[in-house]
């Protein structure tokens, strides 16, 4: 029921402006301009990519529901990992079910959303290409879609990428992607 109720508050969110490299007109809603100066805010960092989030004010949730599904240790170790990185906003958007996942009784269903967004190996942005297929750590697949509008990752899109981390990349999405249900 709850992977339901993520599912369906998933799809409701709506596709921010696309990756700024492939086809960004230089006009960014605010929504976007935020995201994608968490991006920017992240890129000088060298840490690991759980520092790289902590080190990114729009990421804090991030690392709260890392730390949360006792992930913190597994990102910080050599990787390499590609992280696909919701924003606070893309938290938000899930309301009372984001406050679920975190209670201690759901520390596994949160480590299998939160898993469904890193992909083994370092795959910056150039490296993506449409209809794409990327298997994620937690088993299943995320489809890439590179248009004329930017890039999107499983349906989110991405608003700021190739920020580095010392064992991977960041890319910051603006929604939670969610686990297909089993």
């Amino acid at each position: 029921m709850l992977k339901r109720t993520l599912l369906l508050g998933a799809c409701a969110l709506a596709l921010a402006v696309g990756l700024a490299a492939c086809g960004d007109d230089g006009e960014s809603t605010g929504a976007a301009a935020t995201e994608t100066e968490a991006g920017e805010e992240a890129a000088g960092a060298a840490g690991n990519v759980v520092e790289v989030a902590q080190e990114t004010p729009d990421l804090s949730t991030l690392v709260e529901a890392v730390t949360a599904a006792d992930l913190v240790e597994t990102l910080e170790g050599p990787g390499p990992y590609t992280v696909f990185a919701p924003t606070n906003a893309a938290f938000e958007a899930l309301g009372g079910t984001l406050e679920t996942l975190l209670e201690p009784a759901n520390q596994e269903e949160l480590a299998e959303v939160l898993t469904y967004h890193v992909v083994p190996g370092e795959l910056t942005a150039a490296e993506l290409s449409d209809g794409q297929m990327l298997e994620t750590v937690q088993g299943d697949s995320l489809e890439v879609k590179v248009t004329e509008a930017g890039v999107t990752v499983g349906g989110a899109a991405v608003t700021a990428a190739d920020v580095e981390a010392s064992n991977g990349i960041v890319h910051v999405i603006d929604e939670v992607l969610i686990p297909p249900e089993a």
